[in-house]
């Protein structure tokens, strides 16, 4: 008789702006290919869905995206006077948490905002987090930090699992 191994069920929901930012700031390149992997390898990540202002002429990222395994959740950006471009994507990322909380067993929550600090909480009290994926160890929400507590990795920390290699 064949043992069972118990596999998790377990969505990533991705805050690509935060993600975006803070990898820049320590400047790693993402290779999505690899980061996907990663997820399905490290967290059992059955689908990963990216939050993404969507800009004209960026199709090409979205693409790449989508090929690396990502489901791509669009959010209108506008542009304001300045130039100043702003398409906030978390309502769409509780939203989606939430319409697919039945659906996985365990969630890993890219980013280091602490506007998800209550979707947080509440993925704790019913057992329901896996991790927050946080990208800069050294800036993120100290909302993060009290709602996750044990529950928090860091992108610093996988380097050449998930770069563009040069």
């Amino acid at each position: 008789m064949r043992s069972m191994i118990f596999r998790e069920n377990n969505y990533a929901f991705i805050d690509s702006q935060n993600v975006h930012l803070s990898t820049k700031r320590y400047e790693m390149r993402i290779d999505w290919y690899k980061f996907r992997v990663y997820l399905k390898e490290h967290y059992s990540v059955t689908f990963a869905y990216v939050f993404i202002g969507y800009i004209e002429g960026n199709n090409d990222l979205y693409k790449k995206l989508q090929e690396a395994g990502f489901v791509c959740v669009f959010k209108p950006v506008l542009k304001y006077k300045g130039g100043v471009l702003k398409g906030n994507v978390d309502a769409e990322l509780v939203l989606h948490t939430m319409i697919q909380y039945k659906k996985f067993d365990k969630a890993v929550l890219v980013t280091g905002d602490g506007d998800f600090h209550c979707l947080i909480q509440y993925l704790i009290n019913n057992n329901k987090l896996k991790t927050v994926l946080v990208p800069d160890r050294y800036r993120y929400s100290a909302l993060i930090k009290m709602s996750a507590g044990k529950n928090i990795s860091f992108m610093n920390d996988l380097g050449p699992k998930i770069s563009i290699d040069d």
